[in-house]
C-alpha cells in the first residue's frame, strides 16, 4: 500500500549570510556538529528505550510470579511507559536503513494475533493469505509452516525470532516485539468503537487457577518476546554509541547525513504517520486499523512520533528522568540559509503538536482513538483529522527545506490513503 513519493529539490539561490560568506568549510563544520548531536540523540532514545523495555521486563517476571490484577497492572503500565521513548525514536527510520532493516522486529504491526494465542471466535478460522492465520503456538506445540513440521515445544528467543516471526514469509506473522507483548498482556480489543480495551484475565498466566490453558506456555512466550526486546533494543543503543555502526554511517558524508534527517521526518510525517497509521482508519472507520489496538493507547503513540518528528529538527529531547538534551541543530542550518523558512518549519510543527495534544487530551476524558475513528463520530473524526492535516502541511514543509539546503532530489514515503485513497476501497 506504500509507495514512493519523489521530491525534487532544485538548486537555491545562494543567500548572503553568514554561514556561506564562511565558505564550504564552515558549512561542513556546522553540518558535523549537527550530525554528531542527531547521533546523542538517537543513542539516549534507544538507551531510554531498553532501559523502560528493562523495566517492562521486570514487570513481566512478578506478574509470572504471582499473578494477580496488580501484578498485571504493573506489567500493563510498564509497557505503556517503554512507548514513550521508543515511538519518539521512530523519526530514525527511512533515512537510515539500519534503523529500517531492524525495525520490524521490535514494532511490526498489524498482527494476526491467532498465531500466538487464543482469539474470539469472531476471528474466524482461516485465511486466504496467511495458513498460520490460527495457528495458535502456545496451545499446540507442533505446528506446519510452509507445509514442513515445525517443533514448538520450546518457546525461547531464538524460535520466536529465528523460527516464527514473519513465518512464511507472511507480515501479518509478528510474533515478537511491543505489540506481540501487548496482546498478551491485553488481549483482543473485542469492543469495536465501542469503550474499552482488551481484558485478558491475570488468570491467564496463573498455573493453579488457569483460564485459556496453557498458562505455562503462555508465560514462556511472554518472557522470551519480552527478553528478545531488551536484546533487540540493546542491540540499537549500540549501533548510535559513538563509534557505532549507524552513527558512523550518518556522520561519514554530511550531505548524505542531513538527508537521512530530512527523510526519517518526511517520510513518518507523511506516509507512515499520516497515511497509513492514520488516514487510513478515519477512511474504513476500522477500529483495526489504530497502531496500539489491544491497549488503546494509540493516541500517546502517535502523539510520540508527533513529538520525535519535531525533535530530530530542533535538536531537543527530554530524556525519561527528565534531563533535557539540547545541541546543534537542523533547525539552525536552516536558519542560516533562511529565517523565515525556519520559523516556518518550527510553527508547523508546534501547529501539529497542538492538534496532537488535542487528540490524546480527547482519548483520555472523552473516547478512545477507535471510538474517534468510528463512523458516524463526526467530532471524533475531526479530530483526528486536524492532526493528519498538520502532518501533511508540515511535510510541505520539509519539502522546502530540502529544497533551501539544496539536498538534490529525495525519496519521502507515500501512502494510498492519501495518495490514491480509491484504491484502499478496492
Amino acid at each position: 500500500m506504500t509507495r514512493k513519493t519523489v521530491i525534487g529539490a532544485s538548486l537555491a539561490l545562494l543567500v548572503a549570510s553568514a554561514a556561506f560568506v564562511a565558505g564550504p568549510a564552515a558549512a561542513a563544520t556546522d553540518e558535523a556538529a549537527v550530525l554528531k548531536h542527531y547521533a546523542e540523540l538517537a543513542h539516549a532514545k534507544y538507551e531510554d528505550s531498553l532501559n523502560t523495555a528493562k523495566a517492562l521486563d521486570t514487570a513481566i517476571d512478578a506478574l509470572i510470579a504471582a499473578p494477580s490484577e496488580d501484578t498485571l497492572k504493573a506489567a500493563r503500565a510498564a509497557w505503556i511507559k517503554a512507548r514513550v521513548p521508543y515511538q519518539q525514536s521512530e523519526v530514525y527510520r527511512f533515512g537510515n536503513p539500519i534503523v529500517d532493516d531492524w525495525e520490524g522486529k521490535v514494532n511490526a504491526w498489524p498482527l494476526d494475533e491467532g498465531l500466538i494465542d487464543y482469539v474470539d471466535a469472531a476471528y474466524g478460522t482461516e485465511s486466504d493469505e496467511n495458513s498460520l492465520y490460527v495457528a495458535n503456538v502456545i496451545a499446540n506445540k507442533h505446528i506446519k509452516i510452509g507445509g514442513k513440521d515445525v517443533d514448538a515445544t520450546n518457546i525461547t528467543p531464538e524460535f520466536l525470532s529465528e523460527t516464527l516471526h514473519e513465518a512464511g514469509e507472511i507480515e501479518a506473522n509478528v510474533a515478537t516485539g511491543y505489540h506481540a507483548i501487548e496482546f498478551l498482556l491485553w488481549g483482543q480489543d473485542l469492543n469495536g468503537t465501542g469503550p474499552g480495551a482488551g481484558n485478558r484475565p491475570f488468570t491467564d498466566y496463573d498455573t493453579k487457577n488457569c483460564t485459556g490453558g496453557n498458562c505455562d506456555r503462555r508465560a514462556a512466550y511472554l518472557k522470551a518476546a519480552s527478553t528478545l526486546l531488551v536484546s533487540d533494543l540493546q542491540d540499537m543503543v549500540t549501533a548510535w554509541a559513538a563509534d557505532g555502526e549507524a552513527t558512523k554511517h550518518v556522520e561519514a558524508d554530511p550531505k548524505a547525513g542531513i538527508t537521512a534527517i530530512l527523510t526519517g521526518m518526511g517520510s513518518l510525517s507523511y506516509g507512515e504517520l499520516a497515511g497509513e497509521r492514520m488516514k487510513l482508519g478515519v477512511l474504513l472507520h476500522d477500529p483495526e486499523e489504530e497502531h496500539d489496538c489491544f491497549s488503546d493507547n494509540t493516541h500517546n503513540s502517535h502523539l510520540n512520533d508527533a513529538i520525535g518528528i519535531a525533535s530530530a529538527y530542533t535538536g531537543e529531547y527530554t530524556r525519561a528522568d527528565g534531563t533535557k538534551m539540547t545541541g546543534p541543530s537542523l533547525s539552525e542550518l536552516v536558519a542560516a540559509k533562511d529565517p523565515a523558512l525556519d520559523a516556518e518549519m518550527k510553527a508547523k510543527l508546534t501547529k501539529t503538536l497542538d492538534a496532537m495534544h488535542a487528540m490524546a487530551k480527547r482519548a483520555e476524558t472523552v473516547e478512545a482513538y477507535d471510538q474517534m475513528i468510528g463512523e458516524g463520530n463526526a467530532e471524533g473524526n475531526a479530530t483526528v483529522q486536524a492532526a493528519i492535516d498538520g502532518l501533511i502541511d508540515q511535510t510541505k514543509t520539509i519539502e522546502r527545506v530540502i529544497t533551501s539546503l539544496d539536498l538534490g532530489t529525495v525519496e519521502l514515503e507515500g501512502s494510498d490513503s492519501l495518495d490514491n485513497p480509491n484504491a484502499v476501497f478496492q
